[in-house]
């Protein structure tokens, strides 16, 4: 998949779902669960043993039908070890200008991490499309996006780190692109319980919050738009 259209499945879909799993088998019925539930993204992160194995793994039973992408890449052999077990996407922790240039260099596309205004302007000037803003949740959740976005309006960010149902449609309205959700999806322990339909619910809860979040988002300047029209009348 060309860098657009990864970012084109990753703004429809509006989650990235994070795993940490302990083996390509538990990857694999993680992937299931969440796929189930309407996410049709998957990140395995490179802290979890033999990541590249998993990855292709991954790619191997699903194909296109899941887009594919490592996390935690923190490096441009790392990256190149993830390209090579066909991810579609990276996602890094911070800012890596070699991870940038070897996503670019294979065709794929490469989300950096930033908190800060400073870090995302080094980001934007090293050619990042998308912005992991990590650890949103500890600097204060939406409130924080939303007074990141003022000097940023046409950035897209996806806010992860404390990002759950809860949450979720406030991240949204306060312009969020998409959303990074780790455990409070992936809930490895409901797996090895065979409560696997947990996981499948949250994930569909989760998508029917960020569609309705998309919707009010997108009413909100109609109305206030009809409201102006009449106060002229």
């Amino acid at each position: 998949m060309s860098i657009e259209g990864s970012i084109q499945t990753i703004a429809e879909v509006g989650i990235v779902p994070v795993v940490r799993a302990s083996s390509a088998e538990e990857a694999r019925q993680a992937v299931d669960a969440i796929h189930s539930g309407g996410i049709a993204i998957i990140e395995i992160t490179m802290t979890v043993p033999d990541a590249p194995t998993i990855i292709r793994e991954v790619r191997k039973h699903y194909g296109d039908k899941v887009l594919t992408g490592a996390g935690t890449v923190t490096t441009a052999k790392q990256a190149e070890l993830c390209i090579e077990a066909g991810a579609e996407f990276l996602v890094s922790p911070g800012l890596s200008v070699t991870v940038l240039r070897a996503a670019e260099d294979a065709g794929k596309l490469a989300i950096p991490g930033a908190l800060t205004p400073t870090e995302v302007m080094a980001a934007l000037d090293a050619g990042a499309k998308l912005f992991k803003i990590f650890p949103c949740g500890n600097v204060g959740g939406p409130k924080y996006l939303k007074a990141l976005r003022a000097p940023f309006p046409t950035v897209r960010f996806i806010p992860t780190g404390g990002v759950n149902l809860t949450n979720a449609a406030d991240y949204i309205k306060a312009g969020a692109f998409a959303l990074g959700v780790g455990a409070d999806l992936v809930d490895l322990v409901a797996l090895r319980n065979n409560q696997a339909k947990k996981i499948t619910d949250m994930a569909r809860a989760l998508v029917d919050a960020v569609q309705l979040a998309r919707e009010t988002a997108l009413a909100q300047p109609a109305a206030l738009r009809k409201h102006s029209e009449d106060n002229r009348r």
